[in-house]
C-alpha cells in the first residue's frame, strides 16, 4: 500500500483521538499533520503529537478569526518560543468572510499575518495558509515577506492567483470537497502534480447537500481527496499518492514514515 499523508487535520477537536488515529492507520495513512488555531489548541496539538510520535506531526498557528490585537504580543512570543518544536506554522492567514471581517478587521489580519510569516522565515518553517476570499492579498503578503515555503490550504481561488502561487513554488492542498466543489476541481486540473498535497481539514463536514446527519470528517477520509484528485488528473490513485506523499515529505522535511497497516 502506498503511503499517504493528511497534511491538514484539526486533531485537537476530537474527543476520542485514539479511535481517530487507529482508523487513520487502518485507512493506510502513514502520517497526519495536526494543525493548531491558538495557544490552547497548539498546546493540545503538541500533546497529541507526543502521544503518537512519528505519526502525528504538530503545526502551530493563530487562526485569523481568533486574532485579537490585545493578545498579539503574547501569541507571537509564544509561537516564537515554540515553533522549533513544530513542523510548520499554521493554521494562519486571512479570512474575508463578512462575519469574520466584522470581528477582526482586514488590516489587523494582514498586519498579524505579516508578523507570522516573519516567524516562518526566522525558523525556516512552511506556512499553512487559510485564505478564504482573500487569495490575492495572502499571496501578495507572502511575496513581500520573501516566504519560500507555503501551502494554500483547501484552495479555491481564481486561476490568476493560482498562477502566482505556482510561480512562487508554493503548494495547494485538496480536501474531500474535490468530490463536488467545481472551483477546487478546476484548481486540481490546473495544478501540476509536483505542487499538489492532500488533506482533510477534519473535522469539517463535507457534502454537496447536507442533510444534517453527516459525520465529521476524519483523517481516514484522505481517501476521498485522493480518489477525486486522481480522477481529475487522469492517473491512478497509487501514482497520485506516491507523488503527493513525496511532495509532503520534502516540504515538511519528514525523513521516514511509519508503514501503513
Amino acid at each position: 500500500m502506498t503511503a499517504l499523508l493528511d497534511t491538514h487535520a484539526h486533531l485537537d477537536e476530537y474527543e476520542d483521538i485514539d479511535t481517530v488515529v487507529r482508523q487513520a492507520k487502518e485507512a493506510g495513512l502513514s502520517a497526519v499533520i495536526g494543525v493548531g488555531l491558538d495557544i490552547p489548541s497548539n498546546e493540545k496539538t503538541f500533546d497529541i503529537a507526543g502521544r503518537y510520535p512519528d505519526f502525528v506531526y504538530p503545526a502551530i498557528g493563530w487562526y485569523p478569526s481568533n486574532v485579537d490585537a490585545l493578545k498579539a504580543d503574547e501569541h507571537l512570543a509564544w509561537l516564537d518560543a515554540n515553533l522549533h518544536k513544530a513542523i510548520a506554522i499554521g493554521e494562519i492567514g486571512l479570512d474575508y468572510l463578512g462575519r469574520i471581517r466584522e470581528k477582526v478587521p482586514r488590516e489587523l489580519q494582514k498586519s498579524v499575518l505579516a508578523d507570522l510569516l516573519a516567524l516562518a522565515i526566522k525558523h525556516d518553517k512552511p506556512a499553512l495558509l487559510h485564505t478564504r476570499y482573500a487569495w490575492k492579498d495572502a499571496l501578495n503578503i507572502a511575496e513581500r515577506a520573501g516566504l519560500e515555503k507555503a501551502v494554500f490550504h483547501s484552495f479555491t481561488g481564481p486561476s490568476s492567483v493560482l498562477r502566482g502561487i505556482l510561480a512562487r513554488g508554493y503548494h495547494v492542498s485538496v480536501t474531500p470537497a474535490v468530490d463536488y466543489n467545481a472551483e477546487m476541481q478546476r484548481v486540481v486540473k490546473e495544478t501540476p502534480l509536483e505542487s499538489l498535497l492532500l488533506e482533510t481539514d477534519c473535522p469539517i463536514v463535507f457534502k454537496a447537500e447536507r442533510t444534517g446527519d453527516e459525520p465529521p470528517a476524519t483523517p481516514a477520509d484522505i481517501r476521498i481527496s485522493l480518489a477525486g484528485a486522481a480522477r481529475l488528473k487522469g492517473i491512478s490513485e497509487d501514482e497520485l499518492a506516491a507523488v503527493t506523499t513525496e511532495n509532503a515529505m520534502r516540504l515538511f522535511r519528514i525523513d521516514n514514515l511509519c508503514q501503513p497497516y
